[in-house]
């Protein structure tokens, strides 16, 4: 029997698949397109499906042993995924909203959970031909392109610095990230904000270019995971609001918790 608890990972190989499914997004996005509406009233498009079944293809094919957690999938229950000790765990389309707007802030994200843990990510997005991508105990990178992968790595603390970039709409805040946010001001820090879509926010903050990114809203975990694996290994963490611990993976449910990247 394979080894699933330590599976031996082609990281040039997901890129591939991330970057290919890339390309099946963008021949929808080129034209016009419909939007459906899902059963939790978000929406679906040809693209989701289409990135949906590069993905599925692409994992099954290299890694048959590894089950596969998808948002354009129906999940498997419980008591079947309590049992595995590795899944792939994507979101073949994040920021759908985005693709649907037009604002090329949408990306392809594929994660490996290794008990509960995100092992591997990459986080691609197709209309910058930007990819980020690590794994566990190798460092996280920006490519852009064809052109060599660059080291990243995230910034002093929020906690640490004077001046503090929140990943956060300036005229959309919640009424929880403004008490954040003032929090900041009352400690005499210098505030400014930077916008993203999808799990771009979170790479923001692995990269260096944010501070911190409190998520005080609704969030999937194929939402964070391939990001998360990212800003673990940019040295930054994604952590539950209330218990202050990283947040896991393949859990009942799949909703997660309030977090904060920092």
């Amino acid at each position: 029997m394979p080894d699933t608890r330590r599976p031996p990972i082609d990281m040039k190989a997901l890129i591939a698949a991330a970057r290919a499914a890339g390309e099946a997004i963008l021949q929808v996005y080129a034209g016009d397109f419909a939007v459906e509406t899902k059963g939790d009233d978000s929406p679906l498009t040809e693209a989701d499906r289409r990135s949906n079944a590069v993905l599925l293809t692409a994992l099954r094919s290299q890694y048959p042993d590894i089950p596969v957690i998808s948002e354009e999938t129906k999940v498997r229950g419980y008591d079947e995924r309590r049992a595995w000790s590795a899944c792939w765990l994507i979101d073949p389309l994040d920021g759908t909203k985005e693709f649907i707007k037009r604002n090329g802030e949408f990306t392809v994200n594929i994660a490996l959970i290794v008990d509960g843990e995100p092992a591997a990510g990459v986080v691609h997005q197709p209309t910058t031909e930007t990819t980020y991508f690590a794994r566990r105990g190798h460092g996280a990178f920006r490519q852009q392109g064809v052109q060599p992968p660059v080291p990243i790595e995230g910034g002093t603390h929020y906690s640490k610095a004077s001046d503090v970039t929140v990943v956060a709409s300036r005229s959309h805040l919640t009424p929880e990230v403004e008490a954040f946010v003032s929090d900041l001001r009352n400690q005499g820090k210098t505030v400014s904000f930077r916008s993203a879509g999808s799990s771009l926010k979170i790479c923001l903050v692995a990269d260096g270019q944010a501070s911190v990114y409190p998520r005080f809203g609704p969030t999937m975990e194929w939402d964070t995971a391939a990001a998360h694996a990212i800003a673990a290994e940019a040295g930054k963490q994604l952590l539950d609001c209330h218990t202050r611990q990283p947040l896991v993976y393949n859990k009942e449910n799949l909703l997660n918790p309030w977090f904060i990247v920092e």
